[in-house]
């Protein structure tokens, strides 16, 4: 799904130890590794899909909505590279980090219709502490693309987990979905929360509560 490129040497990936990494700031180049999206083709298909829907697609009203669509799919699902940037942990600091509210949208891929909401992601630092911004960058990585808000928890928990190597990590996605608001049963306002832990997050019953505590999900 993604690939980061260290930067002076620095080791990653999944068997890196980021104890051998040296007492400064360092980062990853973040980069996505998804096929790009071919905008003329994505302007005949929706061009296609007007006059199917009964649209006359050469009217001056519907001219350029083709371009505008195909443009605005790629700006959606093309996430933005990023330096992943992390810091020596040279206090020791064991307690969770945690950024609450962060914005997610996303497309879901049954139905092309977006679902938003909030992302609450935190972990528990191990050698290496993670720049706060770079919290939502990575939520942002994995939202910019077709998905599941299963899939989507998930992939954020595993990513900071392989390249942060924290003692815990917790993720919890709240989002309505259009899919479900605007069609179907048409439940406006309805959200649905998926969490993702690991680590003390997930096996420490009180490291998991105080984590959904501090989250404002203390019911769950």
């Amino acid at each position: 799904m993604t690939a980061a490129r260290g930067e002076s040497g620095l080791p990653h990936g999944p068997d890196a130890d980021p104890r051998a990494w040296p007492s400064r700031p360092r980062g990853l180049k973040v980069v996505h590794d998804r096929v790009g999206v071919d905008l003329p083709a994505a302007e005949r298909a929706v061009a296609d899909l007007l006059v199917a829907l009964g649209k006359d697609a050469s009217s001056e009203h519907l001219a350029d909505t083709p371009r505008r669509v195909a443009r605005s799919y790629a700006e959606l699902l093309t996430p933005r590279e990023f330096n992943l940037t992390t810091f020596p942990n040279d206090e020791g600091y064991d307690e969770l980090v945690l950024a609450r509210n962060i914005p997610v949208q996303s497309l879901c891929q049954h139905h092309l219709l977006p679902f938003r909401g909030v992302a609450h992601v935190g972990y528990l630092p191990g050698e290496r502490i993670l720049g706060l911004s770079k919290l939502a960058r990575v939520v942002e990585l994995f939202a910019r693309d077709l998905q599941v808000q299963e899939r989507l928890t998930k992939q954020v928990a595993d990513w900071l987990r392989e390249h942060l190597a924290p003692k815990g990590v917790g993720v919890v996605i709240e989002a309505e979905h259009m899919c479900m608001s605007l069609r179907g049963v048409q439940a406006t306002g309805s959200r649905t929360v998926t969490s993702a832990l690991q680590g003390l997050l997930r096996e420490d019953p009180r490291s998991r509560q105080e984590f959904f505590a501090l989250a404002g999900l203390g019911g769950i």
